[in-house]
Formats: structure tokens, C-alpha cells, sequence
């Protein structure tokens, strides 16, 4: 029996809760989003909580995963995910123009990305980016595709990185003497 999967998930205020064959719906004020539930799983709604419940032994991974999807599809429609990056480079930056978010980051042309659905961008400075959404797989997505439009890099460090993201840095070359 997982231990993750046991623990209950408590339905805040203003999200409901549904499930309809295999799928569970959770509606908020931010959105509103579905989990896929497996079989040989169970999940009820009551009380004000969602469980996940199991028939067989074998499906403890399975178990602990869905209650953690279910937890995080709550969350999101009630709160929302984010993640911040930090754009580190003498004349790196960033900025809104509309909804899409413009990068100027090193190469002869601007990057220009278009937000997908349920995502939003935030410039609250040149350096700094904010990835938002309700979806916690697809705020991660996108913040790892913005990453990897320029890496950090070893030696001086410059690139796109998470907020809080510690770069190894390495020792340039030394001239032999």
C-alpha cells in the first residue's frame, strides 16, 4: 500500500470535484483540468476530500502517482503554478510584447514565444521571467523550453537559469609558464 497514496486530498474552497468513468475534474477559478485515473484505481469524492483507493497490492506506485496528480490538478485550479527563470549576460533580456514573450539573448535574432493555452508570461524586470499556469506539467515545460534556448554555462556563467539554480562554475584556461 503506498503511504502517499492513503493521504487524502482536501478540496479548498471555490474548486469542485468530479469523476466520470476513468477521468476526474477539477474546476476552479483558474481553470480547469482532468486526470486520467487507471484501472484497477478508485477515487471518491466526499466530505470536502478526495481518495484515491487501490484493489491490489501491485498498483502501489500507480496509487501514490494518480493521488499526486489529483493533488496537483487541485492546486492548480485553485492557485496555480509558477516558475521564475533569471536571465544572467551583458545585453541578455527580456520583455512582453502583447501576450507573446520577446528574448534578446546573444544571436542575430530575437526569440519570440508564442504562450501556449493556460500559460501566461510576467517581465517583472529585464532579467527576469515568470512562467505561470495552472497546469503544473506545462508551467515546467515551458519554463525548461525557455531554459534551453541558452543554457547556463560553466566559465562565466551566462545563459537562462532557474531562480535559486546553482551553476558549477569551472576554471578558465591558464597560460603555461
Amino acid at each position: 500500500m503506498s503511504r502517499i497514496g492513503k493521504l487524502p486530498v482536501r478540496i479548498p474552497s471555490g474548486v469542485t470535484v468530479g469523476v466520470e468513468q476513468n477521468q476526474l475534474r477539477a474546476k476552479g477559478p483558474l481553470g480547469e483540468l482532468f486526470v486520467a485515473v487507471p484501472q484497477g484505481l478508485t477515487v471518491t469524492v466526499a466530505d470536502g476530500e478526495v481518495r484515491v483507493a487501490t484493489e491490489a497490492e501491485s498498483h502501489g506506485p500507480l496509487h501514490g502517482l494518480t493521488r499526486t496528480l489529483v493533488n496537483s490538478a487541485v492546486l492548480g485550479v485553485s492557485k496555480g503554478f509558477s516558475k521564475s527563470l533569471e536571465i544572467v549576460g551583458v545585453g541578455y533580456r527580456a520583455e512582453l510584447k502583447g501576450k507573446n514573450l520577446v528574448m534578446q539573448l546573444g544571436h542575430s535574432h530575437p526569440h519570440v514565444i508564442v504562450p501556449p493555452a493556460g500559460i501566461s508570461f510576467e517581465v517583472p524586470e529585464q532579467t527576469r521571467v515568470t512562467v505561470k499556469g495552472c497546469d503544473r506539467q506545462s508551467v515546467g515545460q515551458m519554463a525548461a523550453d525557455i531554459r534551453g534556448l541558452r543554457p547556463p554555462e560553466p566559465y562565466k556563467g551566462k545563459g537562462i537559469k532557474y531562480v535559486g539554480e546553482v551553476i558549477r562554475r569551472k576554471a578558465g584556461k591558464t597560460a603555461a609558464g
